[in-house]
């Protein structure tokens, strides 16, 4: 490598450059530099202030290049990166330069975050938010001994006796950000299981799931019953409810427990599978059901409620039964939640 930069440096001195900052960066890693010495080390070679900042502990380290703590506030950025392990953001690096960035900050930076990923996969304090999948199916099956367990929530990184909460969700996002948002203070880990995204976390804020996902929050209780209970939650939210506890649904949550050949077979399922076709019908069916009132209704859907008086007493028609009838709401509520857990499942 020396040899290299030798004849390297004859014909391009940033060439020679890169390759200095590269044996730089090589050296601290063979030495296994812990956090702080690297970002004193970036700091010096940079001469400028470097900083890490991890997103799972919240840690920051800013370094002078005199090899002090840097003197808060800290100045704006110059340069940033991404420190990335197993594909998933876990932090930052970034310069303090006043001015401009230099011609080689980003290929600092770069093995700057290269190296600070090798640290904290080697000695944390900071860990992915993705699991092994294998790891989490040991935790939430039911053939699991306790034993397996255990020492599977031990590996994920949960302290013994710790508190543990089994979220199902379904996600446009990644589950990462998901489950970074929901359990801030970590830990916390996802996987991907059965179709299905797999949470556990040591705390949930159901009020920071993110729009466009859908999520069952399992009541307390051991992993194996709470992932069968926050599956079936998840199959009980809608759009206008994406999440659902476990524990609210109450009797509702007998309905996951029938055969769907005899849900199939009930006259007032399969008027609302009929229904279904009419996109207007199901809306306005759905608001009323949700509402419990016509006036509620009508103000869901925005429209008059004369209106949706009107178009109630048309799908009343088409079911069966007098929807303005308690007796007929109640029948209207079941009847359709069982036809969304027909779809759902």
């Amino acid at each position: 490598m020396e040899a290299l930069a030798a004849r390297l440096s004859h014909l391009d001195t940033e060439a020679e450059g890169a390759i200095r900052v590269v044996m730089f960066y090589d050296t601290l890693m063979r030495r296994r530099a812990d956090l702080p010495a690297l970002a004193r080390s970036s700091a010096a070679l940079a001469e400028c202030v470097a900083g890490i900042r991890l997103h799972g502990t919240g840690e920051e380290i800013r370094a002078a290049p005199d090899g002090r703590q840097a003197a808060a506030p800290p100045s704006p950025a110059s340069s940033t990166a991404p420190i990335v392990l197993d594909e998933e953001e876990i932090g930052a690096v970034w310069l303090e330069r006043p001015g401009p960035p230099g011609r080689l900050d980003e290929l600092l930076l770069d093995r700057f975050a290269i190296a600070a990923a090798a640290v904290v996969e080697r000695y944390g304090p900071a860990r992915t938010t993705m699991a092994d999948p294998a790891l989490i199916e040991l935790v939430i099956s039911s053939g699991s001994d306790e034993a397996a367990r255990a020492r599977a929530l031990r590996l994920l990184g949960f302290p013994a006796n710790s508190p543990l909460h089994v979220v199902a969700v379904r996600s446009p996002l990644p589950l990462d950000r998901v489950g970074g948002l929901i359990c801030p203070s970590r830990p916390v880990k996802a996987a991907p299981l059965g179709g299905v995204g797999v949470l556990l976390a040591t705390t949930v804020d159901p009020a920071r799931f993110p729009a466009g996902v859908q999520a069952g929050v399992a009541a307390a209780g051991g992993p194996e019953v709470s992932w069968r209970q926050a599956r079936t939650a998840l199959r009980f939210t809608t759009a206008d409810r994406p999440v659902v506890h476990y524990d609210e649904l109450g009797a509702l949550a007998l309905l996951a427990e029938v055969p769907p050949d005899a849900a199939r077979g009930n006259a007032d399922v399969a008027a609302v599978a009929c229904l279904a076709g009419d996109p207007d019908d199901l809306r306005t069916l759905e608001a009323y059901c949700d509402a419990g009132s016509l006036r509620r209704a009508a103000d869901l859907l925005h429209l008059h409620h004369s209106s949706v008086a009107r178009r109630l007493g048309q799908i009343g028609g088409r079911l069966g039964f007098e929807l303005s009838e308690p007796a007929g709401l109640v029948r209207a509520r079941l009847a359709l939640t069982a036809w969304r857990l027909l779809e759902d499942g």
